[in-house]
């Protein structure tokens, strides 16, 4: 339980950390329905057809998710997908009411 807490708590540091960076491109992208949060932990595209400099922040975005998910996985012992779920349910918690999570594989929803 101890270190489902810490990884919490790395994860959501994490996640503010990396928001900063793209906040305005990533939310933008997110209030205008071209992605959202994916069960796998990562950025998904919701529309099939999405601008150029989208793609690559989503790129972006999901590499430094990887590169930290691994990180996290390896300083706790613990596989990366454990990692990705629990930052998917962080995730999840700060999505803001609109946007869209993935509710099953490949079937967008958006938060009430």
């Amino acid at each position: 339980m101890r270190l489902v807490k810490r990884l919490t708590q790395v994860l959501f540091l994490f996640a503010l950390m990396s928001s900063v960076a793209f906040a305005a491109t990533l939310e933008e992208a997110k209030a205008a329905g071209q992605i959202g949060e994916k069960q796998d932990g990562y950025i998904g595209f919701v529309q099939t057809n999405v601008p150029a400099d989208v793609a690559a922040l989503v790129a972006d975005v999901n590499a430094q998710r990887r590169e930290r998910y691994q990180q996290i996985a390896r300083e706790n012992g613990i596989d990366i997908r454990e990692v990705a779920k629990l930052a998917f349910s962080r995730a999840l918690e700060n999505t803001l009411s609109g946007n869209f999570v993935e509710s099953s594989p490949g079937q967008w929803t958006r938060k009430p």
